[in-house]
C-alpha cells in the first residue's frame, strides 16, 4: 500500500474547526469524489481510496450534487466490472 503525506499547518485545523483525525478523513474523501468526478476512478476504487464503503461512497457523492452512475452506459459496466473484481478479493 502507497501512501501520500500532505503537510499542513495547525491554522487550517483551527479555521475548519477540525480535529486532525476529522481533516485527513475528509481530505481523502474530497481526492477520492474528485478524481471520481473526473473520470480517473469508479465509484469502487475511489470508495477503497476514501476509506468507506462503496454504497457510503455513493451515498456521500450526493454532498457534491454528483450522481453514483455513470454519463454513459461504458462508465456502468466499467463500475460493474470493478465491483465485481472488488469482491473476488475479499
Amino acid at each position: 500500500m502507497s501512501s501520500v503525506t500532505i503537510e499542513y499547518s495547525p491554522d487550517v485545523l483551527w479555521a475548519l474547526q477540525q480535529e486532525p483525525e476529522e481533516f485527513e478523513s475528509e481530505a481523502r474523501l474530497l481526492l477520492a469524489v474528485k478524481l471520481y468526478e473526473l473520470g480517473k476512478l469508479s465509484t469502487g476504487l475511489a470508495a477503497k481510496l476514501a476509506g468507506v464503503p462503496r454504497i457510503t461512497f455513493m451515498f456521500l457523492l450526493n454532498r457534491y450534487r454528483l450522481s453514483p452512475f455513470g454519463q454513459a452506459p461504458a462508465e456502468l459496466t466499467e463500475d460493474l466490472a470493478y465491483a465485481r473484481q472488488a469482491s473476488d478479493h475479499e
